[in-house]
Order: structure tokens, then sequence, then C-alpha cells
């Protein structure tokens, strides 16, 4: 089978990638064997092509957390699905090839009308929202929430759930043209953060009120800022920390000293919930919760609630193009390649 292989850190060229053969990976008792028609990407592709990415394999690898396809083959054990079935996978990296293995509770069987890059939203972009703001914390009507990068994958995810929830939705973005993109979406306050303090604005919004909960994937300063305009009883969600952007010592630290430093007292005092997410440890410590998101979110679908956008689609010999495009935080919604 075909692969694409991170064979060199850097810019997302020809360089950083290549394509190459491996042999077809084989199911055990619990594992599923898809064939993949499509893959997505995510901003912790880009930082494991940086090299700022920890747990990344070691080079050449094969990225990738999501695929979908059909199942080809399945183990002794698998009960979830069969030969046949059209489902969504997630993978613990190995995604970018035409073929995957993944335990049977990392897939999930999809419509077959949901397209290829509906589907792949939902294992990465829906599963880690769904988390976020079911699992890791609980919103309530009526209560004020603010998501950052709310035209990316996981943000308009975010913004479709909590508008479910009939939540006042605030969401940050870089552009006027992802202002409207969150408007059509259901964001109640569109900011542009390039343009205007974040904080700023929802204060003049606010007054003297601050939002009930935060969701952060850009973490560093972006996250100091946002405990500012927190406020009691509040809950803040950090699930990435794209402030990075480059490798080494220098600017790992100008991130961690961004994030702050801080007592729980604080947090007691103000009765406030940190609720750090990361789908790569749920998935490996947890996978029956990660089965579990991913179904739910796979029904929300069904039921009209999660429409993923689809905003950029690359054939797999433009994994750079595709790479390129992410990294620019030009693009909305989910990111997909196709073989």
């Amino acid at each position: 089978m075909k692969v694409i292989q991170l064979k060199k850190f850097g810019a997302p060229g020809e360089k950083a990638f290549q394509m190459a053969e491996q042999a077809d990976p084989k199911p055990e008792a619990n594992d599923v064997l898809v064939q993949v028609d499509a893959f997505g990407l995510n901003f912790a592709d880009v930082m494991a092509r940086k090299g700022i990415y920890n747990d990344c394999p070691p080079l050449p690898a094969v990225l990738g957390y999501e695929s979908v396809g059909t199942v080809l083959e399945i183990g002794e054990l698998v009960k979830t699905v069969k030969v046949g079935d059209r489902v969504v996978a997630f993978t613990r990296f190995g995604s970018y090839a035409e073929k995957v293995v993944t335990p049977q509770l990392a897939v999930a069987k999809i419509p077959e009308e949901m397209s290829n890059g509906e589907a792949v939203a939902m294992a990465t972009q829906y599963c880690t929202a769904w988390f976020s703001g079911f699992e890791a914390i609980n919103v309530y009507p009526g209560e004020h929430v603010l998501i950052h990068a709310a035209a990316g994958g996981v943000g308009t995810a975010l913004v479709q759930l909590m508008k479910w929830k009939k939540a006042v939705v605030y969401g940050t973005t870089s552009s006027t043209t992802k202002l409207e993109y969150l408007k059509s979406i259901g964001v109640d306050y569109p900011i542009n953060y390039i343009e205007n303090d974040f904080a700023e604005e929802i204060k003049k919004i606010r007054g003297q009120k601050r939002v009930d909960v935060i969701f952060d994937p850009v973490g560093g300063s972006n996250f100091k800022k946002s405990l500012k305009i927190l406020g009691y009883g509040g809950r803040i969600v950090p699930f990435g920390a794209s402030s990075r952007e480059k490798k080494g010592i220098i600017s790992l630290l100008k991130v961690a000293f961004g994030f702050g430093f801080y007592s729980p007292v604080g947090h007691i005092m103000k009765s406030q919930i940190w609720a750090g997410v990361n789908m790569l440890r749920i998935a490996d410590e947890k996978p029956e919760l990660m089965n579990f998101c991913m179904n739910q979110v796979v029904d929300l679908y069904k039921k009209g609630i999660c429409k993923p956008h689809v905003g950029g689609v690359f054939k797999a010999d433009e994994i750079g193009k595709a790479h390129d495009f992410l990294e620019s935080r030009k693009s909305m919604g989910k990111i997909l390649v196709e073989w």
C-alpha cells in the first residue's frame, strides 16, 4: 500500500514528505482493517511536521489521526462493524495511508450520505468538541461562551454544539471573511482579534459581567488574557497550544511563560474550573469514552445538529499544499486529503 511519510522536519514542501510503499497492515483480534478513501488534517500534524509535537513518532513517520473508508477485514472479536461497512476511524498516527488498522472502539459506522470531509471531521474535531463541552465540563442554557479560533474545525463544532445547548456564543477569528462565516454558523458576537482586543470587545458587550466558559486551542498569552474575563464559577478548557510556532527551547519557554503561573488558591476562591483536553490521551487510556464520543456526534449529524464544514479538499500528492493551507490559518472548517 502507499503511505505518505514525513521524512524531514520543516516547511511543507516536497522535502518534508515522500510517498512510500509499505506492507498492508493485518488486524488482530479486536482490530478493524479499513480501505481508506480520504484522511483529514489537524493542526497537530503541522506541529509534528515542524518538529514541535512531542508525540510525533520517529522519522520517517506516517502522520494522521482520522480516516474514512470501507471495512476490508475484521478481527475475530470485533462486534461493532462488519466487512463492507462505511466507517470513520480514529488512529494514533498512521492515517496518511491507503489502509489503516485500528481497534474496533476507534471505529464508528457512518451514514452513506455523509461526505468524506464530514466524516473525518467527526473523529477528531467533533469528538474534541463533544468531550470538551459535555464530558470535561458542562454548559447550561443562557451561559456566555467564548470560543477561540471559532472558524476552525473544532471551533465550528463547538459553535454548533454550544448553540444546541442554547448558549450565547462569542467567537474569535483573524479576518473579515471569517467573521461572515462565524455569523453564518450562529456565532452571536464574532470578533476579529487581529483588529480588536477580544477581551476589551467582550467587556464592551458584557459591561461588568464576565463570560462563563472559554474554549482555548491557542494557549500561551491568549490563555492568560482569557482568564481575566472568566467569571466566578467559570470554566476554561485549553485543548492546544497553536501559539507555539517554532522548534526549540526559546519558543517553548515563550509559550510556557505566556500561560503564566498560578496557585490553586485563586481558582478555589473564584470557584473556577480548568479542564485540559488531549484526545490522544483519551483514545489511549479510555477507548470506551472515545467510542462513546464518536457515536454521539455521528448521531447528532443524523439529527442535523452537527454540520461539518469542509474548507479544502486536496489529493494525496498535494499533501504539502494541504499543510501550507492549514498552517496559513486561512482555512475554515475541516481540511480533507483524498487518495
